[in-house]
C-alpha cells in the first residue's frame, strides 16, 4: 500500500431536510453544482479521514487545502457542514482537500496539534494527483483557528502555495490563555513527551510568531480576525503583522469590528473577501 493512497471514498449523502438546509444556508450552487466526498487516506502509515469537494462541471480547477480548527473531535467537520462549507468553496471553481487530522473522527494516530499531524496536510495534497479535476500546479491553503496555526506551519515547509487565507488563526499559542481545552491538550502532549523537550518548547515550536522568517515570502496571506474574539485574542494577528512587515511578507490584515471567533455576523463579508483573494491569486 502506497503512502497517501485513498482507502475509501463515498459521496456525502444527506436527508431531504438537510439538503434544503444546505441550499438555504450556503446557496443552491453549493449543493447543485458540486460533489463532496468523504474519504479515508493513508498518511504516514495511518488511516486518516478527510473530505474532497469539486465542481460537477468537467474541467481542471485550482486546488485548495482546507485546514480545520479545534482539538481532537472538538471542531471536527461532520458530513452536513462539509457538504455546505466545502460545496460552497468548490462552487467558486476549486477542488478542495480537507484533512480531519490523525487521532480525530476515528482516524488512527494521535492529534499532536501541529506536530507530525501537519503531514496529514502534505499527504492529502498528494492524493490530489488521483483527481483529474485538480490542477496540482496551482495551490491555495486556508485555515480557521487551529487551522490557521497549521496553515502557518505549512507555509514554513512549502513554497507551493500561491495564496493563503487565515481566519481567527493562532500565531502565538501562549496568548491562548482563555482556551483551557487547548492548554490542557498541549499539557497532555508535553506530559507524554512526543520527542519534545517540555511544555514551553512545545508551545514555541507551534507559534509562528517565533520564526516568521521561515514563512515563504512568495505566498500572499489574507489574515482576517474579529476584534472581539475571546478564543484567539486579536493581539495575535496584530503582533504577527508587525513581524510580517519587518520580514517583507505579502499580506493583508483585516480586523472586523465586533467580530467573534467564528465571525458569525460577518459571514457574507468574509466570503466575499475569500472569494476575491482566491480569484486574484489562483484564478
Amino acid at each position: 500500500m502506497n503512502e497517501a493512497e485513498i482507502i475509501t471514498k463515498k459521496n456525502v449523502e444527506l436527508s431531504q431536510t438537510q439538503e434544503k438546509l444546505i441550499i438555504s444556508g450556503w446557496g443552491a450552487e453549493s449543493f447543485n453544482n458540486t460533489v463532496v466526498e468523504s474519504i479515508v487516506y493513508m498518511s504516514d502509515g495511518l488511516k486518516v479521514k478527510g473530505y474532497v469537494a469539486y465542481p460537477v462541471k468537467s474541467g481542471k480547477y485550482p486546488s485548495i487545502v482546507w485546514c480545520r480548527g479545534g482539538i481532537g473531535d472538538s471542531g471536527a467537520i461532520d458530513e452536513f457542514n462539509a457538504r455546505g462549507m466545502f460545496g460552497k468553496l468548490a462552487s467558486w471553481g476549486y477542488v478542495v482537500f480537507a484533512p480531519q487530522y490523525r487521532g480525530n473522527s476515528n482516524s488512527e494516530g494521535i492529534d499532536e496539534f501541529g506536530g507530525s499531524d501537519v503531514n496529514d496536510i502534505t499527504n492529502i495534497m498528494e492524493i490530489a494527483k488521483s483527481y483529474p479535476q485538480a490542477d496540482t500546479d496551482i495551490w491555495g491553503i486556508e485555515g480557521w483557528s487551529r487551522g490557521g496555526l497549521m496553515t502557518y506551519l505549512m507555509l514554513t515547509k512549502s513554497d507551493k502555495f500561491k495564496a493563503a487565507i487565515i481566519l481567527g488563526g493562532i500565531s502565538n499559542v501562549r496568548n491562548a490563555v482563555n482556551t483551557p481545552l487547548l492548554f490542557k491538550r498541549i499539557q497532555e502532549l508535553s506530559d507524554n513527551s512526543f520527542g519534545l523537550d517540555d511544555f514551553n518548547s512545545l508551545i514555541n515550536k507551534r507559534s509562528v510568531i517565533n520564526f516568521v522568517q521561515k514563512l515563504n515570502k512568495e505566498t500572499p496571506m489574507l489574515i482576517i480576525h474579529g476584534n472581539k474574539d475571546d478564543r484567539v485574542l486579536v493581539k495575535d494577528p496584530i503582533e504577527l503583522s508587525t513581524k510580517l512587515l519587518e520580514n517583507e511578507n505579502i499580506f493583508r490584515l483585516v480586523l472586523l469590528e465586533g467580530g467573534d471567533h467564528f465571525l458569525k455576523t460577518h459571514r457574507n463579508e468574509v466570503d466575499e473577501m475569500r472569494k476575491k483573494w482566491y480569484k486574484k491569486y489562483l484564478g
